[in-house]
Parts: C-alpha cells; sequence; structure tokens
C-alpha cells in the first residue's frame, strides 16, 4: 500500500548536452510549461508549525489531477499538479523522518465529476476509472467514500471489486489494504452463491500503529446522503452509533482517533460520532477531517479535559475556514470565532489542510497540547517553500512519472481539442446575476448554449419552446482563451438528457421557473439561508453579496505595511490563535446564484403551445409543479419524451464551434 521513500535528488528531467527522443522531448516539454508558474505567484508567510503529529489533508479532487492551468486569478494558486503533490508528500514525509515525528495523509474524498481526466473516458468505460489509477499511488494512510462515488452503480462496483474485468489491474479500494473506510456506505453484490448481499464498500474501521508507535483509530463516514444509486447503502449516522461494530471499534483507547469523512463540520452529523465516542472516553484526543458543500473543512478536537479546547477546520474547497472554540465533554459551542471562508464557488483540489498537534505533552497534563492549522495553496512555489527545494530539486522520478501519465491520459482522451476561443471569463460567482459574465446567462438565457445546441438537427427546431436548466448542471467557469473538450467537461460534467413535454401553454410553462426556485422546493436554497442564518449570528455578514475586503485586508496585512497588491485567494478571517492561511489573499467578489434559470420566454401569445425543455434532474418536479399550476390535464412521465441526443456536457463545446470560431 505504501510508497517507499523515493530518493529526493531523483529527477525526472535529464540534464546534459545530450538529444532526447522525439517523444520524449515533447513530453518533457510539456510537464516543464507547468513547472514554472505562468503568472508570478505569493509565496507562504511563515514556515509549517511540526508537531510530534501532523497531518496533511485533501478532499474533493473531482478529477483535478492536472491543476488549474488559466491564468485569472485565483486559478494560478492552484495550478500543482498530483504529481507536484506526490513530490511534495515525498518531501514532508523525508523531514517528518528526520525531525522523528509522525505525518500522516488522508482525504476525504470525491473523485468523481469534475474535468475531462475523470470525466473524459470512451463511452461504454467508467467514471474516473484511470484517473484513479494516479490518486492511489499516492501514500495515503487513510481515505473514505465521497457522495460521488455513489451516483452510479458502475462506478461504486468498479471501485470495489478485487480484480478489474481484464485481471490485469487491482481495483482502487482493494488496493488500500484496509484503509479506505466506509463506515456507514454498503454496496450490494452477489455472493459465491448467486445471493444478493449488502457489504461494507471498504473496511468500516481500521486501527494501525504510526511510524513513531502511536495507536490510531480510524473511522470513514459519509453525511446523510439519500441521492445514492439503487444496490447501494448509506445508513444515517444516528444508526451508524448504536450497531455493535462501532461499539467493538471504540472499545479500545487509543493514542489518538483520527477520523474521517466527507461530511460538513457545521449543521452535520460529526457531533453523534463525536459524543459517541466521548461516553467511552472522555479524554482521548480526537482529530477530524471532513469534506463536502458547503463548508469543506478539517475540524480538530482536543478534549482531554473540559477546559476550551481548540477545533481547527481547513478546508481543501468551496468555502474554507469556519474556527470556532468549543468547550467540555459534549459537541457544543463556547466562544465563537468570526468565520472566514472564501467565497470561490465549487472545488479547488489539493488545496491542503496542514494540522499539527504535541501529543506527547499531552500524556501528563492535557492543556499543554496545542495545534497549529493551515491552509495549503496548492501550487509548486507553495510546496518549494516548505521543503526547502527548487525547481531543480523538488521534483521526484515518481512525482514526474505521475504527471507524464496525467498528460498521457489528457492526451488519449482528447482533452486538448478546441471549440473555439471564449472571448472572456464566465464566472459562477464573481459576476452578478444578470450579467454578460454571469456563467449562466452564457448557458440558457438570450442566444445561448443550451438553445443553441438543442435546436441543431432538430425536428422540433421551428416549435416554439422554453428551456429549463439547473445550475447543479454547471460546476466550474469558463475563461478567456482557447476552449476545449477539457474546458467543456470541467465546466460541465454530467451527461444529463434533455426531455420535453409539448404542448404547454406558455402561460403555464412560464409559471413552472418561479415555482422551482421557491425555498419549500430548492433544498440547496434553503442551506445557503441557513448559512447566512449563521454568518450573521457571528456578525460577520452584513450583506450576503457584499464581499468583506475590509475585514480581509485587516487580517491578511496583519499589520504589515503595503500589502494592497494581495491576490484573489483563500481567506481565514477568525480570532483564534495565529491565523490559518499559508498564504495571504484577499477574497474575490461573490454573488448568489439561482438554483434554476430558463431560456428567454419565444415571441408568442400565452395561450400558445410551447415545447418546455428540461434536464432530466427535475422531471419529477416539472411534472409535480405542472399538475399544479393547472388542472385541464393530469401530466405523467408517459407524457416525457427526449427533446435531442445532446446532453448537457456537450452544449458549450456545440455552443463554442457556432459563436466563438
Amino acid at each position: 500500500m505504501f510508497l517507499p521513500l523515493l530518493a529526493l535528488t531523483g529527477l525526472a528531467v535529464t540534464c546534459g548536452s545530450h538529444r532526447l527522443p522525439a517523444r520524449e522531448a515533447s513530453s518533457q516539454n510539456r510537464v516543464e510549461k507547468q513547472e514554472y508558474p505562468q503568472v508570478p505567484l505569493t509565496s507562504p508567510h511563515r514556515p509549517l508549525v511540526w508537531g510530534d503529529f501532523n497531518v496533511i489533508h485533501t478532499t474533493d479532487t473531482h478529477g483535478w489531477l492536472l491543476g488549474h492551468q488559466k491564468t485569472s486569478f485565483p486559478e494560478p494558486s492552484f495550478s500543482g499538479d498530483l504529481g507536484d503533490f506526490a513530490s511534495f508528500v515525498t518531501h514532508m514525509k523525508f523531514i517528518a523522518k528526520q525531525k522523528g515525528v509522525d505525518l500522516l495523509l488522508v482525504d476525504s474524498r470525491d473523485l468523481h465529476d469534475g474535468t475531462g481526466l475523470s470525466d473524459g473516458y470512451a463511452p461504454g468505460a467508467i467514471d474516473a476509472h484511470e484517473s484513479n489509477k494516479f490518486v492511489e499511488r499516492l501514500p495515503y494512510d487513510v481515505m473514505t467514500i465521497g457522495n460521488h462515488e455513489l451516483y452510479v452503480y458502475a462506478d461504486t462496483y468498479d471501485m470495489y471489486v478485487h480484480r478489474s474485468p481484464s485481471w490485469a489491474y487491482e481495483s482502487f479500494i482493494p488496493h488500500f489494504e484496509g484503509r479506505y473506510l466506509t463506515s456507514n456506505v454498503n454496496i450490494t453484490i452477489l455472493n459465491s452463491d448467486g445471493e444478493a448481499v449488502s457489504v461494507p464498500v471498504g473496511s468500516r474501521y481500521a486501527k494501525f500503529t504510526t511510524a513513531m508507535g502511536r495507536r490510531v483509530t480510524s473511522l470513514g463516514v459519509l453525511f446523510d446522503f439519500t441521492g445514492n444509486a439503487h444496490n447501494t447503502t448509506v445508513q444515517p449516522v444516528a444508526k451508524m452509533v448504536k450497531e455493535p461494530w462501532f461499539a467493538e471499534a471504540i472499545a479500545e483507547e487509543p493514542d489518538v482517533f483520527v477520523l474521517v469523512g466527507h461530511m460538513a463540520m457545521s449543521n452535520d452529523s460529526w457531533p453523534v460520532v463525536f459524543n459517541a465516542i466521548r461516553t467511552v472516553h472522555p479524554l482521548t484526543p480526537i482529530m477530524i477531517f471532513g469534506g463536502t458543500f458547503p463548508l469543506l473543512e478539517m475540524r480538530v478536537q482536543q478534549l482531554r479535559n473540559v477546559q476550551d479546547t481548540l477545533i481547527s477546520e481547513i478546508a481543501s474547497s468551496t468555502m474554507a475556514g469556519l474556527w470556532e472554540w468549543r468547550v467540555g465533554a459534549t459537541w457544543k459551542p463556547s466562544v465563537r470565532c468570526s468565520p472566514g471562508f472564501n467565497l470561490l464557488f465549487n472545488v479547488i483540489p489539493f488545496a491542503s489542510g496542514w494540522m499539527s498537534a504535541n501529543l506527547n505533552a499531552g500524556k501528563d497534563n492535557a492543556n499543554d497540547i496545542k495545534f497549529s492549522r493551515r491552509y495549503l495553496d496548492q501550487n509548486r512555489v507553495t510546496y518549494q517553500y516548505h521543503t526547502k527545494t527548487s525547481n531543480l530539486t523538488f521534483d521526484t522520478r515518481y512525482g514526474r512519472s505521475i504527471t507524464e501519465g496525467l498528460h498521457d491520459l489528457a492526451e488519449k482522451y482528447g482533452l486538448s481539442y478546441q471549440y473555439g476561443i471564449s472571448p472572456r471569463d464566465y464566472t459562477m460567482t464573481r459576476d452578478p446575476y444578470p450579467s454578460d459574465g454571469f456563467l449562466l446567462t452564457l448557458f440558457i438565457e438570450g442566444l445561448s448554449a443550451i438553445p443553441t445546441a438543442l435546436k441543431i438537427n432538430n425536428s422540433r427546431a421551428d416549435i416554439p419552446s422554453l428551456f429549463i436548466a439547473t445550475s447543479g448542471d454547471l460546476r466550474f467557469d469558463i475563461f478567456k482563451g482557447p476552449f476545449t473538450k477539457n474546458d467543456q467537461l470541467t465546466a460541465s460534467p454530467y451527461p444529463d438528457q434533455f426531455l420535453y413535454i409539448p404542448g404547454v401553454t406558455l402561460r403555464v410553462a412560464n409559471q413552472v421557473l418561479p415555482a422551482l426556485n421557491k425555498p419549500s422546493s430548492a433544498s440547496l436554497r434553503q442551506k445557503r439561508a441557513e448559512l447566512d442564518t449563521k454568518l450573521r449570528e457571528l456578525d460577520y455578514v452584513d450583506n450576503p453579496f457584499q464581499t468583506r475586503l475590509g475585514e480581509t485586508e485587516s487580517h491578511a496585512t496583519h499589520g504589515k505595511p503595503g500589502r494592497h497588491d494581495l491576490t484573489f485567494g483563500y481567506v481565514t478571517v477568525d480570532s483564534c490563535p495565529e491565523d490559518g492561511d499559508d498564504t495571504l489573499h484577499t477574497l474575490p467578489p461573490s454573488y448568489d446564484i439561482p438554483d434554476y434559470m430558463m431560456s428567454s420566454p419565444p415571441n408568442v401569445t400565452d395561450d400558445t403551445p410551447i415545447d418546455l425543455v428540461f434536464v432530466d434532474f427535475i422531471e419529477t418536479p416539472v411534472l409535480n409543479i405542472l399538475n399544479e399550476l393547472q388542472s385541464e390535464k393530469k401530466y405523467t412521465k408517459d407524457d416525457v419524451s427526449l427533446y435531442s441526443p445532446v446532453m448537457s456536457n456537450q452544449v458549450f463545446g456545440l455552443y463554442a464551434q457556432a459563436y466563438w470560431n
């Protein structure tokens, strides 16, 4: 399972005056393009604080294994690839060995749905099957499952099986030898007798001893997810902690509990797990690493006493750094720190969390245990700073081989194929709605991607139509410049189909969108409202659309004069000891986005029958709303047909071919 420590001086680049073979030279050039950042990057402003027990945490990879390759900030801050990260981990493991301390690498998942490396597979293949081969080459000590591994049964099963169909490749989960944890997630398979049985996707828990001899007990928990595929099961967390296996797992006291889960630290079920452990071990250190939308956090809890306890949360993506103090032997808030979180929408992978603790100091007095936490930008400047290396000494042969393999996979999938040239940046949250730079406007409003793509070679193109889409179809921004197959899959990775109901009057069709966007029928909007309420309680947000640049500058400069040149990026604003940012940034603007949007209505009268077109993901709510809006007809699935063979992850490419050439 674990990689041997590689020689730090081993470079993949061959130095000297002799020529490389043509393919090898070309391959070297494409890797070296990322060796130096395309734009100047700010380095960390202070070294990491090491303890005797240290953890690097990643989450929500979503196929972003070649890093962010665009030049609009904050993209360059996350330009490192998985090979760079592998080299960084190798160096850090070596430093830990020199210091005589522990360093764990943990991950709280979501591998699928994000870029062409995971989603650009050929028809009939499996999402992320090839890209996962590179993720498993990292020396992860603990990993857990995410909800994106459960939307499609074939994806889950592909990770679960002990051999691939070709028998040439051991599947993803068996590779981790019991350290891929799915404490509350099962998969239904056929046993040797041909009977359907429900079994854990990975392992329920793991117990292991670190290099420095510490005994660790780990769990891997998923939030109470209900959108999983048939023949997969997610057990509610409250029921999980009452299982006999759970009692068995926590019965023996370790030196530290390391809990990893794809579950937000706020307003979710971590307190249930925490309190269940506390009833048995009221004083044992607990470290919790969480993830997922809307808050992806790493939280550390040290409760060997009933004094104030530091809980650190560091996010690898989406919203980062909600910091709080907790008190006592139960999960309840004490002194609340002002939350600082980035307003970058969606996923920035491998933006690592760093946590250190001096557990040895707490053996006699728990009050002596101190924690340090940091959010790390994912780029070579960050990695070289903390490993005291340069471009000549940073890369390991193993890291280079991962980068090279990822480029080969991108070439195999044709991800550099160019559809056109985008005239500007189109963002999901940094441009207001409505505006020309708002990505959803490009997606569906006016002369936009969906109407353009779906009317190509469509026999119903001349029939008046109204198109409805969900913002959930989009995952990331589109940037000025070449628009490639990879950009298309990154912006919209889901292969949703477009369905339609004919003969709906324009009057009725126009009312569907407001009904979809009602808070009662939009759980995401409810979650946002809950988050806004919580932030107001913490006196952080005056206006959900207002960027807290004043607070950001105050936090970021820390009395350092002349720091008004900060680039957009993650910002942690809190009153906990020290600040959580490794690199100083300023928050980008952020605006709310609607959950659903509609194309411009056709120029017909209200009583004109039209085609109501929508993505298959929202078929049920659309039918329900139509039946609430009118009584002339009872709409059922029999009234729904496929509108076009074009899927949602193809519309931007077709639009670019039509208008960006």
